[in-house]
Formats: C-alpha cells, structure tokens, sequence
C-alpha cells in the first residue's frame, strides 16, 4: 500500500486530500501544515509527499533541503501559488516530480500521485509502468528547456498528446476528432479548451524567445525568429524524436 504525507497549511483542503487519497486506497501517515512537524513526519518514510510551498515554521523549499541532506527517498508533488520561473525551477531543482499551480483539484493531484506509483507489478507491467515513467520524464525535461511551465492547462494537455502520438503517430494526422477529444474526455473538458490551452502552452514558449533552444533540442535549424509550430506539428516534431531515441 502506497503511503502518502500531506503537509497543506489550508486545513479544509489538507482534509480533503487525506479524505481523497483514503478513498483511493492508499495510507494517509500524517497530515500537518507546520513544516518543521513535516520533517519528523518524513521518519515514517511516506512513499510520496504531497506538499504546499506555503507552511508554518518551515516552507517547503526547506523542507525539500533537509530531506534531500537527511536522503529521504520520498517523491515529492508540489502545490503553489506562485507561477514565477524561477520558483517552479527551483522547486524542480530540489527534487519535485510535479509542480501543480493552486487552485488545484484533489482528484488532479490524486492523478499525479498515481503516475507515481510503484507497487509491486508483474515483470511485464513494471516494464511498461518504467517505460511510461521515462517517457514522462523526457518529455517534461523538453518542456522545461524550451520554457513550457508545468502550471498551464496546455503542459499537461501537450504531453498526454505527445504521448498518444508516440504510441500511435496516425493520430496526428487527426487531431481535430481523434486528439483533441479523448484529452478532453480524460481530463474532463471539451476538445476546443484543449486545442487553446496547447495552442497557448506552444505560444508561451516562443514568447519567451526559447527558439534556440528549440532548435538545440531538435538537432537542426528548425524554427527562425517568430515562427511558431501548429499544435499538430510540434506534437508530431516531439513524438519523431522520442520514436527515433527509442523511447518506446
């Protein structure tokens, strides 16, 4: 049974996390927003800890700090209110698996644990669970460099997309009805708010000027000046290369 740590300063929703993770079969081992009781929690070796950067007496970049020194295995997911590049880079830097922007649902954070999951599998599913999990991790590292931050709607939207079309490239040759439409069902929204949200997440990164590193990471002269990709291209230009590198 998974174990997970709530450290939420906002008591109605730390009870509502525990409430939700609970119902999900999983086994709440504490639940505080003072940072410093959090660091005495984390001896209880939580498999994941469920963390705002917002706490009393120590805020989570320090409770981040201490348990990475005290090597404290936990997998952090990370709630904040605060969208700053520098912030959510720091955070990421300090060990986070996901930096989720408040307000945020419990079941979408119920969502990111479960990616996280490493229960005891058969040998074949371990392989796909490690397969999808490097899978991720590739694909948000691409987002980061590119400056993608994981707090838009259109970050976790372009990567289910990449995603799909890595494990069948046809899709992308339907985006409108066969894209579009399964994200939104997955994620409870229409297809036109997933269609904007990635239109939006791709537009962000060429706002930043990050073309060169677009560019960097593709291996050729791709994109000039303020030339940008249709959400159909990029998904396909990233989906390419993780196909090339073996990633499935």
């Amino acid at each position: 049974m998974k174990r997970i740590l709530i450290l939420e300063s906002n008591e109605a929703f730390a009870s509502e996390l525990a409430a939700h993770f609970e119902g999900e079969g999983y086994e709440v081992c504490g639940v505080t927003g003072d940072g410093r009781e959090g660091l005495k929690l984390l001896e209880k070796a939580p498999d994941v800890v469920v963390m705002s950067l917002l706490l009393k007496n120590a805020d989570g970049f320090t409770v981040m700090e201490e348990a990475r020194a005290a090597g404290r295995k936990a997998d952090f997911v990370v709630l904040g209110n605060f969208s700053d590049d520098k912030i959510i880079n720091r955070t990421i830097t300090l060990g986070a698996r996901y930096y989720l922007m408040k307000p945020v649902s419990a079941e979408i954070v119920g969502e990111r644990v479960a990616e996280l999951s490493a229960e005891a599998l058969p040998q074949k599913e371990k392989f796909e669970r490690r397969r999808a999990s490097s899978l991720d991790e590739r694909i948000s590292g691409i987002f980061i460099s590119i400056g993608i931050p994981p707090h838009i709607k259109g970050y976790n939207y372009l990567r289910e997309g990449i995603k799909m079309a890595v494990n069948d490239p046809h899709v992308i040759n339907n985006v409108t009805k066969g894209l579009y439409p399964v994200i939104g069902e997955r994620f409870q929204t229409s297809a036109s708010k997933v269609e904007r949200a990635i239109r939006h997440a791709i537009e962000v990164a060429w706002n930043r000027g990050r073309v060169d590193a677009v560019n960097a990471i593709f291996g050729a002269r791709v994109y000039i000046g303020s030339e940008k990709p249709t959400n159909s291209e990029f998904i396909a230009l990233v989906a390419d290369k993780l196909i090339l590198e073996s990633m499935v």
